[in-house]
């Protein structure tokens, strides 16, 4: 393969792009308005690598490859545990600060963020609110239809342990994937069996509860953090702010994990 002595490390990366997308909206500008868009922008792009090595995980459990999926979804962990890192940062802005240019963002909400949104369905947390709350033809709705209507990392799972020899219900594997992920004595039954035979796949159930534990903790923290910046004051956009996002906590995302500890 031949190299081509155009390509250097700006524009492959396409720097000046990517430098450019920061954009101020205050007056001066307010010092900490930079830091708070580049947080979010580096979100978004964290969301899309998340996505990325979601399609990757389910591909992987789908073609039976165990070591790459376990591999992929410590990728994913780690990744987790950046999203969290960041909040450490953000959280170096006291109220007053981000109460400087706060109102510059006008009806713009992190409650938008149609990747996050994503992720969330990929995980099985779906709403058709969601996929709605973006205009019809919009690449964000396209993106949301295609997800609302695509099986979750749970059916991937589940389809998986079936191949494993393991007798998951056919109303399990032909579901609604569009329904919650629902708690099942029967699912537990297995899971239990999985936990106390099968070591190699029991691993994989592991890594299924960092997902879920590092999901949550992403979640708590993000809470704390808005308290921490508005206190009980409305989000931006229009939404109730922590008061929404506080209903969002201590909801399992893969129930029949945890209700199998006690019958360990």
């Amino acid at each position: 393969m031949t190299r081509d002595p155009a390509v250097t490390y700006g524009s492959y990366l396409r720097i000046d792009d990517l430098l450019s997308l920061q954009q101020p909206r205050s007056t001066g500008p307010e010092h900490d308005e930079l830091l708070f868009i580049v947080i979010h922008q580096v979100y978004e792009l964290w969301f899309k690598e998340l996505l990325h090595e979601f399609d990757r995980v389910v591909q992987l459990l789908t073609s039976d490859d165990l070591p790459r999926a376990q591999h992929t979804l410590k990728r994913i962990l780690t990744i987790l545990k950046v999203l969290v890192a960041q909040l450490d940062i953000l959280e170096t802005m006291t109220p007053l600060e981000f109460q400087s240019f706060r109102e510059r963002l006008a009806a713009a909400s992190g409650f938008q963020s149609d990747q996050f949104r994503q992720i969330e369905f990929v995980l099985g947390v779906k709403s058709e609110g969601a996929v709605t709350r973006f205009p019809d033809g919009s690449r964000s709705r396209l993106a949301l239809e295609e997800r609302y209507r695509q099986p979750t990392l749970w059916d991937a799972f589940l389809h998986y342990l079936t191949r494993e020899g393991y007798a998951v219900g056919r109303a399990h594997l032909d579901r609604d994937v569009t329904a919650p992920i629902a708690p099942d004595p029967a699912v537990q039954a297995i899971l239990v069996s999985v936990y106390r035979t099968d070591s190699r796949n029991a691993d994989l159930c592991e890594r299924l509860v960092d997902l879920d534990e590092g999901f949550q903790e992403w979640r708590y923290r993000h809470v704390k953090m808005v308290e921490r910046t508005i206190g009980a004051k409305p989000g931006t956009g229009g939404s109730s702010g922590a008061a929404y996002l506080r209903t969002t906590l201590g909801h399992n995302l893969f129930p029949d994990l945890w209700e199998i500890r006690a019958a360990l």
